[in-house]
């Protein structure tokens, strides 16, 4: 029986690292594209205080300024979105969902006019803040454990919701980590068992 659950774990995790693997390779994908497209696709982003940068809310994460701002978030999005795929599917999507949405409606509200908001750093911003969050509501062991281990490799990450460098969306960052705990709240609310 053990055996079979281990086996089990494991094929979730597998199965995670494929997709984040997939979707990460996606990203270079899209940022090869930008770059033969001379950078064009970046007007695709959160646009603040304009109706139609509001249409960057949806496209702002699969595009960066450039392939160092990319692989910055390359690493946390493939380790991070692999364990919350792991745990569970839907809470992946709902995590994502929230970050994503959020990340981009603060960067839209907060950040000055004239400026431009890409990159997916908001929603890795949004997966740690969630799976921090998601811990200390579930009190599940391993819901812990896995919120203790991302608070050592991850947590650092969080102090982006300040404004301490230029060029950096605090404001996205913000949203993203707001999105991550509003996810873990509404998962928490909705009842659902802990996978074990």
């Amino acid at each position: 029986m053990l055996d079979g659950v281990k086996t089990a774990d494991w094929a979730r995790v597998r199965q995670g690292a494929t997709v984040m693997a997939v979707a990460v390779a996606a990203l270079w994908v899209i940022e090869l594209v930008d770059l033969a497209l001379r950078h064009s696709l970046d007007l695709f982003g959160v646009r603040p205080w304009t109706l139609s940068g509001l249409v960057g809310i949806l496209f702002a994460p699969l595009l960066h300024f450039g392939f160092a701002h990319l692989a910055a978030n390359s690493v946390p999005l493939f380790v991070l979105g692999t364990v919350l795929w792991a745990s569970d599917r839907r809470e992946f999507a709902w995590a994502t969902a929230f970050a994503w949405m959020c990340s981009g409606a603060v960067a839209w509200l907060l950040t000055p006019r004239g400026s431009r908001v890409i990159g997916a750093s908001g929603v890795v911003m949004g997966w740690t803040a969630y799976l921090l969050v998601r811990g200390v509501l579930s009190r599940n062991v391993a819901h812990i454990a896995i919120g203790l281990v991302v608070a050592v490799g991850y947590g650092s990450l969080l102090l982006g919701v300040l404004p301490l460098r230029a060029g950096v969306s605090w404001q996205g960052h913000l949203g993203g980590v707001i999105g991550g705990v509003l996810a873990a709240w509404f998962l928490h609310r909705r009842g659902r068992p802990p996978r074990r």
